[in-house]
């Protein structure tokens, strides 16, 4: 197994670790050590890639492993942030998740999902007639506000619960907006980037005459 390749799978262990951190409210400053690990994680994604095409160690492995890497960080990272709730000053306040209401979460959840979904198939589909399909910028900018949304969201749930009466009102509410305006952005490129994926390859829908 060559280095890009390690790093996707410390990647991939990296995910328990993160989710382990977020949940253990008995740990002081929890959620604090696992923004700091979940960054870590989305930083490997760039080293390995960068690494893999700089010394030409791409591999079959990393062409698996590392879009599966991706998507679960991706996907425990915001399933964390919509379905455990997080209380103001570690437990005076009302449970509620880092994004809020939950149903912005979901909706934003479903859309990801069902562009992970559609590419992959598409990529099947793909592959069955020996058609190899490069990453495009869109994607690769879509990942890159995936994990700056949910970063920033991390980073949210942390004040949240250890300091939210320092910024109770408009503070709230202007970081509140921030985190929405990311989020969307997120889900408008996650939209746009499956769209042209797929637009770009189209040759591949077309049956053989």
């Amino acid at each position: 197994m060559n280095l890009p390749n390690k790093i996707t799978v410390c990647r991939i262990c990296l995910i328990p670790i993160f989710i382990f951190f977020y949940l253990a409210t008995f740990i002081p400053y929890g959620k604090l050590v696992a923004t700091i690990i979940f960054a870590i994680a989305c930083l490997t994604d760039f080293l390995d890639g960068h690494i893999a095409r700089k010394r030409g160690l791409v591999t079959d492995l990393g062409k698996f492993l590392d879009p599966i890497a991706d998507k679960v960080v991706v996907m425990s990272g915001f399933i964390l942030l919509i379905a455990s709730p997080i209380t103001a000053n570690g437990g005076q306040g009302l449970a509620e998740p880092a994004i809020f209401p939950s149903y912005v979460g979901i909706v934003a959840v479903i859309i990801i999902l069902a562009r992970e979904f559609i590419v992959s198939a598409f990529r099947q589909v793909a592959a069955t007639k020996n058609i190899v399909l490069a990453a495009d910028i869109y994607g690769k900018v879509k990942t890159v506000f995936q994990f700056i949304t949910l970063i920033y969201y991390f980073l949210y749930a942390f004040i949240v619960e250890e300091f939210y009466y320092a910024i109770d009102g408009t503070a709230n509410t202007v970081i509140s907006i921030v985190g929405y305006v990311f989020l969307a952005i997120t889900v408008i490129m996650t939209i746009v980037s499956g769209w042209k994926y797929i637009a770009n390859n189209k040759q591949v829908l077309k049956d053989a005459k």
